[in-house]
Formats: structure tokens, C-alpha cells, sequence
């Protein structure tokens, strides 16, 4: 597993969780990844829309008919945020195969954005089915 990351992260820039909160303000589309339970017990990230791992590509392809309103082009920038950091860079690969070439994730996940201090959301989650 550990060569698979390698050659799923080479090459890309994933972001800090202060460069993921940034990227958030300036349009990126945050997409928590993680499950109900895990995102019940560790909080919700602010501004992020939660799509489920297995629809996530439907979701987020521009010319899949089942995307959200936000997949407007292969050109947005999409963070991925899993629990740990690891689903979330072979998610963020299997954007970049689609053609979303800016999808990359959060270094560490959402424990790295706890970890840093950062704020859980007050709102619901945006959850997309």
C-alpha cells in the first residue's frame, strides 16, 4: 500500500490545513469523504460538502449526469478530506484520471485539521447524496 500512495502522490501538491482553509475562501470545493460515524465523533469541516467515497466521481465529473451543481468543469480546484489522509490521495487520483487535474487532498486528513487548531463547523453538514 505504501508504494501505491507513493505513486499516487508523486508529483501532486496536497495542502496543509491552513492551505486547505485558505483554498476554501478562495472557491475551492472542500469534500469531506469521511463516514457519518467518523464525522459525528471528530466534527464536520466548515464549507465542505460531504459525497460519499463510492459516488464521489459520478458526483464531481462534469459530464457525468449525476453530477452536483458545483461540477461546472475539469478545471476547479477540489481538496479531498478523509480522516487520515490516505483514501483521500487515491480519491483526489482518481479525480486527476478523470481529468480534474487540480484534485488533490489534505495532508493528514481531518485529524491533521484538528490537530492545527482549526474550527469544526457549527451548521449541518452539506451532505450529497
Amino acid at each position: 500500500m505504501a508504494a501505491l500512495l507513493a505513486r499516487t502522490r508523486a508529483g501532486v501538491r496536497r495542502l496543509t490545513p491552513l492551505e486547505t482553509l485558505a483554498a476554501g475562501r478562495h472557491g475551492a470545493l472542500l469534500v469531506d469523504t469521511r463516514t457519518d460515524p467518523q464525522r459525528a465523533e471528530q466534527g464536520e469541516l466548515p464549507g465542505a460538502l460531504v459525497i460519499d467515497r463510492t459516488v464521489l466521481e459520478w458526483r464531481l465529473d462534469p459530464a457525468s449526469g449525476s453530477r452536483i451543481p458545483e461540477a461546472v468543469g475539469y478545471d476547479i480546484e477540489i481538496v479531498v478530506v478523509c480522516r487520515q489522509g490516505y483514501s483521500s490521495s487515491l480519491a483526489a487520483a482518481s479525480l486527476r484520471s478523470l481529468g480534474l487535474w487540480r484534485a488533490t487532498d489534505l495532508v493528514g486528513g481531518f485529524e491533521a485539521w484538528l490537530r492545527a487548531g482549526l474550527p469544526c463547523a457549527d451548521a449541518p453538514a452539506d451532505v450529497r447524496r
